[in-house]
């Protein structure tokens, strides 16, 4: 293997040739004959047992060249980028300058990791808003908690009240005319939940067990379906049943229930969780004001195949998350309506982001001279295995050094960024505070699905992979045995060889 002729035809992209000899070559096309032979006819041969110089007499000279180029450029061009010293964020494009007997020469042309600058990185300002909880914040908390070990249990002694479930039946019309959608039996409704078309509900309330009555409503004038927007409707019920959502009493034996001796003691550990949440939420919120402030600040010319190359990275890891589900990338398509390039765009303003900031923070981390210790990596890879529950051993299999290396110096980086900079405390807006009612799927009666009586509810937007929460400086380290054959460069033009043999071939034969 060979490197030579290596050029800079523009900014942040290098072109050179490399190659392959004689012998190298030569082993490839043979290793391909070997594999290929037994499915080549020749005339007065039996199936895979005619020579190779046959074989190519028949079919050209460059009949394996193909097979044995694509064989051989993976550890051809690993190794020409090794002499280059030079560290390329972009897949390669190649052209074969030549091939016969001799041997094969390669052409690739890729983009380079750019030089960039960055300054005034200390004393970044940054405000941190203020973290409280108060008793409404743990009431609601303990509140779902009741809601969770609730129970269900029949009313058989009294009317409907609000909060009761009740089953009923019912059948609407407009006119006297029924309506489509609008018939159900045994349907379930949270009384109180506010589930169906105002005023629905509050007629049910009063009503005994197989009680049999009329309910007057007016649909909403905005209501999904437009023929029945702004009409009046009259619905037939029929009363089954009623369930009261028995909760337990808030005090010590609720406490205990959830592991706790006395209700004082549940409620500070409540306080104390969602304080360390809140500080967690505020801590990333400075991070992030410290991120955008260095992205501002990095001065250099980004080659666009950087993020291109880190939106296929995020693709990749958002299709094996689904894969670890039972699901992938066609079925998520499927059910969402997006396409592999939306989904792309999706990715790329928060693909942009993670290279800036990777740059930003890797140019500190080499101004600074941080460095990761043998201790620090060790214990990063025990950290690792923990987390994956793994064993240490496997994961430094999976995971290459130089890249749990690079992501602590960038982490070094970011600390003593943040180590420098000037946060202030942000401070509290006055604000009403209000109590909002925790809601389980048993206050979701099926009776959302119907278009009868519910009322119109904006479906809440799904969340799109882009959407998710943006990790602030550490990139998952490159695995080194689990790469893929689409990281592998292909002979993108190989079949070049085979033409250029065939030309050889036509002239020999002149």
């Amino acid at each position: 293997m060979s490197l030579k002729n290596l050029t800079n035809p523009e900014k942040n992209v290098v072109e050179f040739e490399f190659s392959a000899d004689k012998e190298t070559f030569e082993v490839a096309v043979a290793k391909v004959f070997k594999k290929k032979a037994a499915q080549i006819n020749v005339p007065g041969f039996r199936k895979g047992k005619a020579p190779r110089s046959i074989i190519e007499k028949m079919y050209g000279k460059g009949v394996f060249y193909e097979d044995a180029v694509n064989e051989i450029l993976p550890d051809a061009y690993e190794s020409a980028i090794k002499d280059c010293g030079l560290e390329f964020v972009s897949m390669p494009e190649f052209d074969i300058v030549s091939i016969d007997d001799n041997g094969v020469v390669f052409k690739a042309r890729v983009y380079t990791k750019p030089e960039v600058e960055i300054k005034d990185y200390k004393g970044i300002e940054a405000t941190k808003k203020p973290v409280s909880v108060n008793d409404d914040d743990i009431n609601a908390e303990i509140e779902q908690k009741r809601l969770q070990a609730s129970r269900l249990i029949d009313i058989t002694d009294r009317a409907v009240q609000s909060g009761d479930t009740v089953d009923i039946d019912y059948e609407g019309s407009v006119d006297g005319v029924p309506f489509d959608g609008g018939k159900a039996e045994h349907q379930s409704l949270v009384i109180g939940s506010g589930s169906f078309i105002p005023g629905f509900e509050d007629q049910i309330i009063g009503k005994n067990i197989g009680d049999e009555f009329d309910i007057n409503v007016t649909f909403p004038t905005e209501y999904h379906a437009n023929e029945l927007a702004g009409k009046a409707a009259v619905f037939k019920i029929k009363l089954h049943g009623i369930k009261f959502n028995e909760m337990p009493e808030v005090d010590d034996e609720f406490a205990k229930d959830n592991g706790f001796d006395t209700l004082d003691e549940y409620k500070a550990d409540i306080k104390a969780r969602i304080t360390d949440r809140r500080e967690k939420e505020a801590d990333a919120d400075v991070d992030e004001e410290i991120v955008a402030a260095l992205i501002e600040k990095l001065e250099g010319d980004i080659p666009e195949p950087m993020f291109a190359a880190e939106a296929e990275n995020m693709l990749r890891d958002y299709d094996n998350r689904l894969r670890m589900q039972g699901l992938d990338l066609n079925t998520y398509f499927k059910y969402t309506g997006m396409t592999l390039d939306s989904m792309r765009a999706q990715f790329k303003p928060q693909a942009e982001r993670q290279v800036r900031t990777r740059l930003a923070l890797e140019k500190i981390a080499e101004v600074e001279k941080l460095e990761a210790t043998a201790e620090e990596i060790a214990e990063e890879y025990d950290r690792i295995a923990k987390a994956y529950n793994m064993e240490a051993e496997k994961v430094k299999e999976l995971v290459d050094e130089k890249g749990i290396a690079a992501d602590m110096k960038v982490k070094k980086a970011f600390d003593l960024v943040k180590a420098n900079a000037k946060i202030t405390a942000k401070k509290a807006a006055a604000k009403k505070t209000t109590t909002k009612k925790a809601e389980t799927a048993e206050d979701k009666p099926a009776a959302e699905k119907k278009t009868a009586a519910k009322k119109t509810t904006t479906a809440k937007k799904t969340e799109t992979p882009a959407e998710e929460k943006k990790t602030t400086v550490k990139k998952t380290a490159t695995a080194k045995k689990s790469e893929t054959a689409e990281k592998k460069p292909a002979a993108k033009k190989a079949t070049t060889a085979k033409k250029a043999a065939t030309k050889k071939d036509e002239g020999d034969k002149a």
